[in-house]
């Protein structure tokens, strides 16, 4: 890198960073949160391993894997998220939804109800998870984000995805602020793919949606 790159990166970082309505992207993979009960019987005898640890405060990937079984077929190979919660949940794309037969709707984690159920299978069991969501898109924030961005909790808002050759509006964007957050806006990997999105891919909040 010659001294003018140099300059021009160090400047676009500076007015990146001065930016109040910039906000990082995050792409969340297919992934499974699960119960301790369920747990165990996947994985009978063993202690969640982290895998490495993610943005948010005491989440972690577990190097635990089981697959997902659907009507119509299974996705391997999928990552434990930890730690356990209250309620078992499997997070996947609308493609990966399609292909394993599995009329997923779109929801907040947590929103559970009348969701459909799948088989989650490991070398040692196997539990059935009522709860398959496609994750409805949204921004983790702290509550100083909240009161700069002007939003609170369950606001909806839009963000402009600013990638390469597909700059990319997202409406309906939920807010979720809470004290200990890291500020991230969370999408998959199907709607990454179409806005074209990188590692170091930022959005900017445009307008709260009323």
């Amino acid at each position: 890198m010659d001294e003018t790159q140099l300059r021009d990166l160090i400047h676009r970082i500076i007015q990146e960073e001065m930016d109040p309505n910039r906000i990082p992207i995050g792409v969340s993979n297919h992934h499974i949160h699960l119960t301790e009960e369920d747990y165990h019987i996947l994985f009978p005898h063993q202690e969640m391993e982290i895998f490495k640890p993610l943005k948010q405060p005491k989440e972690f990937a577990s190097k635990q894997v089981a697959d997902i079984v659907g009507p119509n077929g299974r996705i391997e190979h999928v990552r434990i998220l930890g730690p356990c919660r209250k309620h078992s949940q499997v997070e996947i794309a609308r493609s990966e939804a399609i292909r394993i037969g599995v009329d997923a709707p779109i929801r907040l984690s947590g929103h559970l109800d009348g969701a459909p159920s799948v088989k989650l299978v490991t070398p040692d069991g196997e539990v059935t998870v009522q709860g398959v969501i496609i994750a409805k898109r949204h921004i983790h924030m702290s509550n100083d984000d909240a009161k700069r961005f002007g939003v609170k909790l369950g606001d909806t808002v839009s963000v402009e995805i600013d990638s390469e050759n597909r700059k990319t509006i997202y409406n309906d964007v939920i807010c979720r602020p809470r004290e200990d957050f890291i500020l991230e806006m969370h999408i998959d990997t199907d709607e990454a793919n179409a806005a074209n999105v990188g590692r170091n891919t930022v959005g900017h909040l445009i307008k709260p949606q009323h």
